[in-house]
């Protein structure tokens, strides 16, 4: 008779512990789903089909923010430059990644209101980079900064097109994701 009623309370135990093990990857991932708010001034805005967003819906960056995203170098020529120029920034995927975008387009704003619609297969086919540095010096509002689409032109002869040239924004503001 020990042992019969023992069973129910071994399997009820074990119920227990499975439940509040379960419940252990939720809350590690609500802390790593969190994106942080700005401390300083908003120099991008992200809206559309993302899954993180601090501040109504949107997903906002200070430069700290967008300065911690994994950092890379393009060395390319422009169409707006003399010779070849180091930019340095993070890969476009790579931020879209970090708040979970979904989708099929990228529409990328301008300070001067410019707007374009960018595919999002550019940003997995090429290393499409973000520009906050150009030959070593912050990019400023007054020279195409904050930030700069820019793609690496001279590694793809296809990019060497009028169709890509549209692309590259400079004073990125904000994207938005459909």
């Amino acid at each position: 008779m020990a042992s019969l009623m023992s069973t129910p309370l071994a399997i009820l135990r074990a119920v227990s512990a499975i439940s509040v093990l379960s419940l252990v990857p939720t809350v590690v991932l609500a802390q790593d789903d969190a994106l942080a708010d700005p401390a300083n001034e908003i120099v991008l805005t992200m809206t559309g089909n993302i899954a993180l967003a601090n501040l109504d819906g949107r997903a906002v960056f200070d430069q700290a923010m967008l300065d911690a995203l994994p950092a890379t170098v393009l060395e390319t020529s422009t169409v707006v430059t003399d010779g070849v120029k180091r930019f340095d920034g993070f890969l476009m995927r790579d931020l879209l990644d970090h708040v979970g975008a979904e989708g099929e387009i990228v529409t990328a704003r301008a300070l001067n209101d410019y707007v374009i619609d960018i595919p999002m297969a550019d940003f997995e086919r090429f290393d499409v980079l973000v520009a906050t540095h150009m030959d070593g010096e912050r990019l400023l509002p007054s020279d195409k900064g904050p930030l700069w689409i820019v793609y690496p032109r001279d590694a793809h002869t296809e990019l060497q097109d009028i169709r890509y040239d549209y692309r590259w924004v400079w004073q990125l503001v904000e994207l938005e994701v459909r």
